[in-house]
């Protein structure tokens, strides 16, 4: 791969985008988000594109296009200028939001998820344009402010603005590499289903001498619940939740069998002591191609310093589960609903809040463009063989969105490293992959114009 950085230009605007605290989930951020869709419209009308910031019942959607040339591909480029939020602030070795860069390394929230993947397709669309005055391709950038929040407004954006969006293929940098100087297409992504749900016992804060052992306690009820998710050795026990898991093609296991990313480098870079979850799978496999129930987060009781000796009225869970290629969200739903009730016992009541979800994602990595991605990989990367995975993370706009209202696929080109912290405080991103995607940009407009 090469070595170089971007020019001093490049990076400064790589750290203005950065200082935004465009944190989607926030309504104290609301107008920071907003400030930043217009940094991003203006940046992309400054380059001479037809650009419109679109609001929403949320935050807006910028797009912005080249002037459209018959008998040229047409390619949609997807990005978002949200980011999560930065807590917990006390980890951060400097503010999230006012960018460091060391070793060649940048940190801040959102260097890498998703504004130095977004930015680095920009600069790349503005460097050809500067040096050549055209594209060999049609080209619409769709950069939004809600992916964080799981894209609520983007479908109907979608179906609205459908004909003026028409194209052959859609292009992301929002996944990652495998490991440093090694090209990733990524060619699956886990889909996901989310819940909330809420234990209530009496109808108020109790004293748990008084009334303790009287009547059931919220928390232990809870915790109750959510153990019979699993069984002890980390399958899931929800009846029916495997049911249309599609198996793992032979050439699938063979292939990640000889990437780099072994169980010992999953500890490394989680932490963890030692890894955990399905028999008869490796953590990559694990983590890229079988479904999971994850705990996120519970809440009950008194939380405060010191002692308060309180039998709570209610306790509350959230729950994602990453789901795989054959399994339907909406199903899922279901069978765990079923689920709850049929374990939540008659001690408590149960209410059950369904959150966003998003359909799982696959193509076939060796047919239509996904050949012209890996060609523009190996040029970008001093030829080196682009490694095919999948991702275990979850970009729902890819199917419900891109695959069924535009009707086309997705090429995923990710520039993350294993160890960019995305979601974490402390998130990262290596200008050198900021300056490799400026080079890929214009070697996959240039494939695909070809294919």
């Amino acid at each position: 791969m090469p070595l170089s950085h971007p020019d001093p230009a490049s990076i400064e605007t790589l750290l203005a985008f950065l200082r935004f605290p465009s944190i989607s989930t926030d309504p104290a951020h609301k107008a920071d988000t907003a400030a930043c869709a217009d940094w991003v419209a203006a940046r992309l009308r400054g380059m001479g594109l037809v650009t419109t910031i679109h609001p929403t019942p949320g935050h807006p959607i910028v797009t912005a296009r080249t002037l459209y040339h018959p008998g040229r591909r047409t390619v949609l480029i997807y990005g978002h200028y949200d980011v999560q939020p930065a807590d917990p602030l006390e980890l951060w070795h400097h503010a999230p939001f006012e960018p460091h860069i060391e070793n060649g390394i940048v940190t801040a929230r959102g260097a890498t998820d998703n504004k130095g993947q977004i930015l680095a397709h920009i600069l790349g669309v503005e460097k050809t344009l500067r040096e050549k005055g055209n594209l060999p391709v049609n080209l619409i950038f769709l950069i939004e402010g809600e992916e964080e929040i799981g894209s609520p407004n983007l479908p109907a954006f979608l179906r609205e603005h459908h004909e003026s969006l028409v194209c052959d293929v859609v292009a992301i940098s929002d996944t990652g590499m495998i490991g440093r100087g090694i090209p990733t297409l990524t060619y699956g992504l886990r889909g996901i289903s989310c819940i909330e749900i809420t234990v209530t016992g009496p109808d108020k804060d109790l004293h748990s001498g008084i009334y303790g052992g009287a009547v059931a306690n919220p928390i232990t009820e809870l915790s109750r619940l959510i153990a019979t998710l699993h069984h002890p050795d980390g399958r899931i026990a929800i009846d029916g939740f495997y049911d249309d898991v599609k198996p793992l093609e032979d050439w699938e296991r063979g292939a990640w069998s000889r990437l780099p990313m072994k169980d010992d480098l999953l500890l490394e870079l989680t932490g963890s002591p030692r890894t955990f979850g399905e028999p008869g799978y490796s953590g990559i496999e694990r983590t890229w191609a079988r479904p999971t129930a994850e705990l996120n987060g519970i809440t009950g009781g008194y939380q405060g310093d010191g002692s308060k000796t309180v039998l709570p009225s209610r306790a509350s869970a959230k729950f994602s589960f990453r789901l795989v290629p054959g399994q339907n969200p909406e199903k899922i739903h279901r069978l765990v609903e079923d689920h709850l009730r049929k374990h939540c016992p008659p001690t408590v009541t149960l209410k059950i809040d369904i959150g966003h979800s998003g359909a799982p994602y696959a193509v076939d990595p060796h047919a239509g463009f996904g050949k012209a991605a890996q060609e523009a990989l190996r040029k970008t990367f001093d030829g080196a063989e682009p490694a095919l995975i999948r991702e275990g993370g979850s970009i729902p706009i890819v199917t419900d969105g891109f695959r069924e209202i535009l009707g086309v696929d997705t090429l995923l080109l990710g520039l993350a490293l294993p160890d960019s912290r995305c979601h974490s405080p402390n998130e990262n991103f290596p200008l050198e992959n900021f300056a490799a995607g400026m080079a890929l940009n214009r070697h996959l407009l240039e494939e695909i114009a070809a294919a």
